[in-house]
């Protein structure tokens, strides 16, 4: 029994039938789509209240640190295994199929949850936006099962997720231009606030700068590290990039370069105008402009926030849709979910699966427990990804690699290091929780994917050649 059988570079790359429509523009823009949302308009609020304080600038930049290092070690692979499946397809080239089903199992738990709880939080800026205009939805549709306050469906999430999934399947071209009109919008929002709040500073608000210590920066960087997900969907797009050895290393990095300079303005604008302590609500960029009397401003970040996060949701379901379409190729899940629209050359199947499993969570589970275990997910897949970079500059150094992470082996082992560390400070529950999922990966592969595995199949056919000659 061959559990660590490898993929070879080439396998798959050929065989693709996807679009190869997207620029380095149109991944930047992607990466920027998934890391600007959640992690700007609701996280902020949380982290600085319960975890950090005014030194959430901190948790930002060890977070930020943690993934720039995954990131140079995810572009290096991203520009030589140029193929959709991100951190799963270089795992079965890295490490062989074991170990590519656990990190491509771990993956739908991320990206499954990261999606339904982005779609929560969409639901609860569109309900605050509808009371606005004076418009209240019945309570029972309003949030997911809680018989003590009366909820049964968060009807909104559901909706969002739906018609989501339906410009999914509209092609990947379409999808990506709808994406860039949004992030530009959520791009001017954040500038607004920033423009609008910097004169209201009080450095004042900055002191104690670390209420909590340095375990309550660190405990806040693994909760805000969900933020900076977003650059792990772009390698899942590899497969519909126009030359992706240039063009997917220049919109990760471009990505997350953006991002991680106006969360850190961002937080400090924030931890300047509100005292920490009063930041733990759902809209907290919002409420930070209504603090200081600045309501046009804080109805202009309300619908930039849903804007905002529905761009999120577009590229955390995207990538979801090109992992299982990666996994079932290589049969390890049932064949159809890689099948292609022969028209819009999506995996519909893939795509539909996703909007029915994120629409149920999202609709049905409170996910405030959930959210964590998208983080553990998140921060075991960077790890092993570059762990993957020391093994293969090690056993196949003559591979062509269209960008190299700079100042190997230190770059891999510092986010090895860094991301092991931030898992250390989530809870007891998230790590019974991915425990339990992984399990569950195990039983499933044991059971379908090593006896359906395309490798299994090969070996099969040259078993019988062999025999025949």
């Amino acid at each position: 029994m061959n559990l660590f059988r490898k993929k070879s570079v080439s396998s798959g790359a050929s065989t693709s039938s996807l679009n190869k429509v997207l620029g380095a523009f149109d991944l930047t823009m992607l990466g920027i789509g998934a890391i600007i949302g959640t992690g700007i308009f609701v996280l902020t609020g949380v982290a600085a209240a319960e975890y950090a304080g005014p030194a959430l600038i901190l948790s930002f930049i060890i977070a930020g640190l943690a993934c720039t290092f995954a990131a140079l070690c995810y572009s290096e692979f991203a520009s030589m295994i140029p193929q959709a499946g991100s951190a799963y397809t270089y795992s079965y080239v890295a490490f062989g199929e074991l170990i590519a089903w656990i990190l491509g199992w771990d993956m739908v738990l991320e990206y499954g949850l990261a999606s339904s709880a982005v779609a929560s939080g969409w639901s609860g800026y569109f309900q605050s936006l509808l009371a606005g205009f004076g418009v209240h939805l019945p309570t029972a549709l309003t949030s997911a099962i809680d018989p003590a306050k009366g909820t049964f469906i968060d009807l909104p999430a559901v909706c969002i997720v739906l018609l989501v999934t339906f410009i999914l399947t509209r092609g990947v071209k379409e999808s990506a231009k709808l994406n860039t009109v949004m992030v530009i919008i959520k791009l001017a929002v954040v500038l607004l606030f920033i423009a609008v709040g910097v004169w209201y500073v009080e450095p004042a608000n900055w002191t104690p700068f670390m209420p909590m210590g340095f375990s309550g920066v660190t405990a806040g960087a693994a909760v805000v590290v969900f933020a900076y997900f977003g650059f792990d969907a772009v390698s899942t797009a590899a497969e519909e990039v126009k030359n992706p050895q240039r063009n997917l290393p220049i919109g990760i990095i471009s990505a997350l370069a953006v991002c991680t300079i106006l969360y850190i303005v961002v937080s400090l604008i924030l931890t300047g105008i509100v005292p920490f302590g009063q930041l733990d609500v759902k809209d907290p960029v919002a409420f930070a402009l209504n603090f200081i009397g600045q309501d046009w401003a804080a109805g202009f970040i309300s619908l930039g926030a849903i804007i905002g996060i529905t761009t999120v949701l577009m590229v955390m379901m995207f990538g979801q849709t090109r992992l299982f379409y990666s996994i079932s190729r290589d049969g390890l899940l049932p064949k159809k979910m890689s099948k292609v629209h022969a028209k819009t050359q999506v995996p519909v199947v893939s795509t539909w699966v996703t909007g029915g499993l994120v629409a149920v969570f999202a609709g049905l589970i409170p996910l405030n427990k959930l959210a964590e275990l998208t983080n553990i997910g998140t921060l075991f897949a960077f790890s092993t990804v570059s762990l993957g970079i020391l093994v293969l500059r090690k056993t196949q150094p003559d591979l062509k690699r269209g960008f190299k992470t700079p100042f190997v082996p230190v770059v891999p082992v510092l986010a090895v290091v860094f991301c092991i560390y931030l898992m250390l400070q989530l809870s007891a529950f998230t790590w019974q929780g991915f425990v339990i999922w992984l399990v569950i990966g195990l039983v499933i592969y044991t059971t379908y994917g090593y006896k359906n595995s395309l490798l299994n199949q090969n070996k099969i056919i040259d078993k019988e050649k062999h025999k025949s000659a």
